[in-house]
C-alpha cells in the first residue's frame, strides 16, 4: 500500500510539474484606424507599419474582422462584455466626457473573467464608457464604478475622446490633476496642424501630444512590473490614431497621409515599444491588435492622398457600410497561431469573452457575454469558428444583419458620417440595402428587391 501512494503522488508531482501555465494576454485596440492602413492588409498603403506586419507576420491576419459597432463607446463596451451595446440605454452616438458609467457592476466582463483565474488586470488608455454613478461626473469625487468596478486592479488613461473635455488623466479612481483651467476650441484638422478637440476643462501642464506616449509607457511599465509575477491580461485602448492628430516631430512626413498617416506610424512604433516589452518576458504571451472601428477618412482625403485608409471597403468610422465596421485583427501566439497565415473566420470583437473562456478551461455564468463565439479552435489551427452571422451598428442607430455572404441594412444611406446619410425612399423603391459579399464587396449593387426571401429571412 505504501508503496502504491509513493506512486500516486510521484504521478501527481509530474503533472503538476508539467502542466502548461497560462498565456499572459494583452489587447490593443486602436483608435480609428483602418483596415487599409496597415501594410499586410494594404500593399499600397502610404503608411509605413514595419511594427504591425511584423505581428502579421508571426502570427494569424483575419480579413473579415468587425466591431460590433462603427463608433468608439459601444464597441468598448461589446470587447469588454461579449454583449452588443445596443442592448443598454445606448441606442446611438457615443458616451461624452461627463458621463457616467456605462458597464453595470454586476455584468460580467473580460478583466473579471481573468481575476476568477489568477490573472492581475490592468488596463491603460481611452476609457470612454463612463465613470461615475450620477447624471454628469463629478471629477473631484472618486469616480466609481469605472474601470476597477469593471474588474481593472490597475488603470491610468483618459475619460473618453481626446476630443471631449475634461482633459486630465485618471488613475484609478481619482485624477493626477483636477481639471481648473480652461482650454479654447483647436482649429480644424486639415488646417491647424492636424488638431480638432473642443472646448472644456483642462488639468495644469495637459498636452494632447501626450497621451499616446504615457499610455505607452503605462502598458510596457505594467508589462514588467508583472514579468515575474503570475500571468497577466493588459487592456490597451489607445487614444489614437483618432483625432487630434498630433504626430510627434520625429514621425512628422513619414507617411504619404498627411498628419493621420504620420500619427498612424507613430501608432505603429508605440505598438513596438509593447512588442518589445512582450518579446523580453519568459512567459509565453497571447498579442491581439485591432481597432474600434474604421478610419475617419471621407472620399476627399482618398482623392488628396491617394490613400484607402479603409482599404477595397465602402464608407468611414460610423457608417453602416463595411468602411465603418470591417476592421484589421492580428494575433501572435507563438507555438500556436501559425505564423504568416490568414483567416476569412467571420469574427466579432464580442467573440474575445467566448473564446479566452474556452482558453481558460471556463465555463461562463448565466445571462452573460449573449452575443460572443468562441473561435480559438482557429487561432490554433485545430477547427473552424461557430459564428456565421452577426449585427452591426452605425453612429445614427442603424442596423445591419449579416448572414454568411449576405448582407442585409435596415434604412438607406450610410447611417453614419457619409452622404447620404439616411434617405426616404420613394414609393416602389427599397426601404433597405441588401448586398452579396462574395459578389459585391465593394457595397455598389443593392439586390433588396432582388430577393425578398433573403431580407424576410
Amino acid at each position: 500500500m505504501r508503496s502504491y501512494l509513493l506512486l500516486v503522488l510521484f504521478c501527481l508531482l509530474c503533472a503538476c510539474k508539467t502542466a502548461p501555465e497560462p498565456p499572459n494576454v494583452v489587447v490593443i485596440l486602436a483608435d480609428d484606424l483602418g483596415y487599409g492602413d496597415i501594410e499586410r492588409y494594404n500593399p499600397a498603403s502610404k503608411i509605413p507599419t514595419p511594427n504591425l506586419n511584423r505581428i502579421a507576420d508571426e502570427g494569424m491576419r483575419f480579413t473579415d474582422a468587425h466591431s460590433p459597432s462603427a463608433v468608439c463607446t459601444p464597441t468598448r463596451y461589446g470587447l469588454l462584455t461579449g454583449r452588443y451595446a445596443w442592448r443598454t440605454h445606448l441606442k446611438r452616438g457615443v458616451l461624452q466626457g461627463y458621463s457616467p458609467n456605462l458597464i453595470d457592476t454586476t455584468r460580467f466582463t473580460l478583466p473579471k473573467l481573468f481575476k476568477e483565474h489568477g490573472y492581475a488586470t490592468g488596463a491603460t488608455g481611452k476609457w470612454h464608457l463612463g465613470l461615475g454613478s450620477r447624471d454628469s461626473t463629478h471629477y473631484d469625487l472618486p469616480l466609481v464604478p469605472g474601470p476597477n468596478a469593471a474588474g481593472f486592479d490597475y488603470f491610468f488613461g483618459i475619460p473618453s475622446s481626446l476630443d471631449f473635455a475634461p482633459y486630465v488623466f485618471v488613475v484609478n479612481t481619482g485624477l493626477e490633476s483636477l481639471p481648473t483651467e480652461w482650454i479654447e476650441r483647436s482649429a480644424h484638422r486639415r488646417r491647424g496642424g492636424g488638431g480638432f478637440w473642443r472646448a472644456g476643462n483642462v488639468a495644469p501642464g495637459f498636452r494632447h501630444a501626450d497621451v499616446l506616449p504615457k499610455t505607452t509607457e503605462n502598458a510596457v511599465a505594467f508589462i514588467q512590473e508583472h514579468a515575474a509575477s503570475g500571468p497577466f491580461f493588459l487592456y490597451v485602448p489607445l487614444s489614437a490614431p483618432h483625432t487630434p492628430w498630433l504626430p510627434a516631430d520625429d514621425f512628422r512626413e513619414t507617411s504619404g497621409a498627411g498628419y493621420y498617416g504620420d500619427f498612424v506610424a507613430q501608432v505603429d512604433h508605440a505598438v513596438g515599444n509593447i512588442l518589445q516589452a512582450i518579446d523580453d518576458l519568459d512567459r509565453e504571451t497571447l498579442l491581439i491588435f485591432t481597432s474600434d472601428n474604421g478610419a475617419h477618412w471621407p472620399v476627399n482625403d482618398r482623392t488628396t492622398f491617394g490613400h484607402d485608409a479603409n482599404g477595397p471597403w465602402r464608407g468611414q468610422k460610423a457608417d453602416i457600410w463595411e468602411g465603418g465596421h470591417r476592421v484589421p485583427f492580428l494575433v501572435r501566439w507563438p507555438g500556436h497561431a501559425e505564423p504568416g497565415s490568414t483567416s476569412d473566420q467571420l469574427v466579432s470583437l464580442t467573440d474575445l469573452m467566448a473564446t479566452f473562456a474556452t482558453l481558460l478551461g471556463s465555463d461562463l455564468p448565466h445571462a452573460s457575454a449573449e452575443d460572443s463565439y468562441d473561435f480559438l479552435s482557429v487561432l490554433t489551427g485545430t477547427g473552424t469558428g461557430s459564428r456565421d452571422a452577426m449585427i452591426q451598428h452605425s453612429h445614427s442607430g442603424m442596423f445591419a444583419v449579416r448572414q454568411n455572404s449576405w448582407k442585409l441594412i435596415l434604412g438607406r444611406g450610410s447611417g453614419g458620417f457619409t452622404y447620404p446619410r439616411n434617405i426616404t425612399p420613394e414609393p416602389g423603391e427599397p426601404i433597405g440595402q441588401l448586398y452579396d459579399l462574395s459578389a459585391d464587396p465593394a457595397e455598389e449593387r443593392n439586390v433588396y428587391l432582388d430577393h425578398p426571401a433573403i431580407v424576410d429571412s
